[in-house]
């Protein structure tokens, strides 16, 4: 009679929800007929634990407020009333289910920072419903719990990593390094003890002091060490990226790893199965196929002014020897002022005007200063070529931003070890590698038929043979050749954004 009444208790407050509230917790009652959950002090245990636990994947128990937990679990052991009951089962119940959620998918929804965010979006209610029951019938709560977090490397190696940078910081902050002008292996100045004693406190070993102002060999292995470790060039040259790098706290260091925990949450499912992974700040992409990598590549990525978005998309085609028509921001912010200083520019780039009918228009009938201020009715187009800011080749994508892969006519660019360069799409260095993957047909497209069409100069749009996902993403994190941990320079000041959303109070 008592589970009766308390079962009616659950399904009447359940039912005073309003509509906008998560269905998961009501869901989950449904299944079982409104029976309670919550009869095992183990289990109530359990919760609190897997709470306390969020700490190390970065996120934050207090969201949940572990005092009231604890409380309505000392109450639960007092012979309650049905309706306090009830209200525990419910705090119980909807505790879990937003742990579960935050540690799987992440506390912050990305598309309320990135208008185009379109990765695969959290479970519905009702599935979530479902890996709630299961976790109730563990045997172990807080280890179902952690068993949902994303089985990755990196978000292991994050989790590591949080642990160690959180040490150092209760230590307090490390020696800085003093702003000055680029140190190179072999120079003397004054600020190399300074250097000296930041590595000492990072963890490096054997630095001689004999010369304390010289740049000296052992010095110079240890900064390139600790290049390596932040995805930098390592060349042992100290400068601005080095210097910034090296006067990040530990406390920056763990905020920086709780917001790539939570970017991790956030794209977890998609970095499965077949997948061509751009890694914007890495400034390179992977193709794996069948679990295995077949291809990678370095990728030129947009400046900061005009940022790679973050996406989930597919190619849809290739075109051989594209033209490029001029996307809008960069007719207006590059051509059309360029255009209107140099009569001669838009000659030397290969830029033919045309109206919306596709006929050519001559230049210098058009004002090019008036066209800055009234709006420009034309489009600009660089006819197909090698020579081309497109290249030979262009990998088409399905978003309606404009943004896709391709070749391009600066090669040099790729010796950059800083590569954010370009207006929003991505430039690959091995272009013709990636397309006889996608072509995925050996016999039609050998590596000389491939050559031959793209010699002819003839435009040419060819359907991929294979279908696989792509992913543009953003991370200040990754996991080196060897496993070890990159914490690397946030060059869109993402990270930001990222971490105030995690300090907001839960919704």
């Amino acid at each position: 009679m008592a589970d009766a009444a308390l079962a009616l208790q659950i399904e009447q407050r359940l039912r005073q929800r309003p509509a906008t509230a998560d269905e998961t917790t009501a869901l989950f009652y449904l299944s079982r007929a409104y029976r309670p959950a919550w009869d095992s002090p183990v289990r109530v245990e359990g919760l609190i634990s897997a709470v306390e636990a969020l700490r190390g994947h970065g996120l934050e128990p207090g969201d949940f407020n572990p005092e009231r937990l604890r409380l309505a679990a000392a109450e639960a052991g007092a012979a309650p009333s049905v309706e306090a009951r009830a209200e525990h089962e419910l705090l119980f119940t909807d505790t879990l289910a937003a742990v579960l959620l935050q540690i799987r998918h992440g506390k912050v929804d990305p598309r309320s920072l990135y208008r185009q965010w379109n990765f695969t979006p959290p479970p519905n209610p009702y599935e979530r419903a479902g890996e709630l029951a299961g976790v109730i019938r563990a045997g172990d709560l807080r280890a179902a719990v952690e068993a949902h977090a994303p089985e990755l490397p990196l978000y292991r190696a994050l989790q590591q990593g949080l642990a160690h940078y959180q040490a150092l910081a209760d230590l307090g902050d490390w020696p800085k390094v003093p702003a000055g002008s680029t140190l190179r292996p072999g120079e003397r100045s004054p600020r190399i003890p300074a250097l000296r004693a930041r590595l000492l406190a990072g963890g490096e070993t054997g630095l001689d002091e004999a010369n304390p102002n010289r740049y000296d060999p052992p010095l110079v292995e240890a900064v390139k060490r600790f290049q390596a470790r932040q995805g930098l060039e390592a060349d042992g040259v100290v400068g601005a990226q080095t210097l910034l790098a090296l006067n990040t706290s530990p406390a920056q260091r763990v905020d920086q790893i709780r917001a790539n925990l939570e970017r991790l949450r956030w794209v977890a499912a998609d970095l499965r199965g077949d997948r061509l992974l751009v890694d914007i700040v890495g400034y390179h992409a992977d193709l794996v196929l069948d679990g295995q990598r077949v291809w990678t590549s370095k990728v030129i990525v947009g400046k900061p002014a005009r940022k790679t978005p973050s996406l989930r998309d597919s190619v849809v085609s290739l075109v051989f020897n594209p033209k490029w028509v001029v996307p809008p921001t960069i007719l207006r912010e590059d051509v059309i002022p360029r255009a209107a200083r140099n009569p001669d520019y838009l000659a030397s780039q290969r830029l033919r005007v045309v109206d919306r009918s596709g006929q050519t228009v001559d230049p210098e009938s058009i004002d090019w200063e008036g066209a800055r201020q009234s709006g420009f009715p034309y489009r600009l187009v660089q006819q197909s070529g090698a020579d081309g800011s497109l290249g030979r080749i262009k990998f088409s994508l399905s978003n309606p931003y404009a943004i896709y892969l391709h070749d391009t006519n600066a090669r040099g660019l790729f010796r950059r070890a800083e590569r954010a360069l370009s207006s929003g799409c991505v430039r690959v260095e091995k272009p013709e590698e990636l397309a006889r993957i996608l072509l995925d047909d050996a016999q039609a497209w050998s590596a000389e038929r491939l050559e031959s069409a793209l010699a002819s100069g003839r435009t040419r749009t060819v359907d991929v043979g294979r279908d696989v996902r792509v992913l543009l993403h953003y991370a200040t994190a990754a996991i080196d050749e060897s496993g070890a941990l990159q914490l690397r320079n946030d060059i869109y000041d993402h990270d930001r954004g990222i971490l105030a959303a995690l300090a907001a109070p839960r919704g």
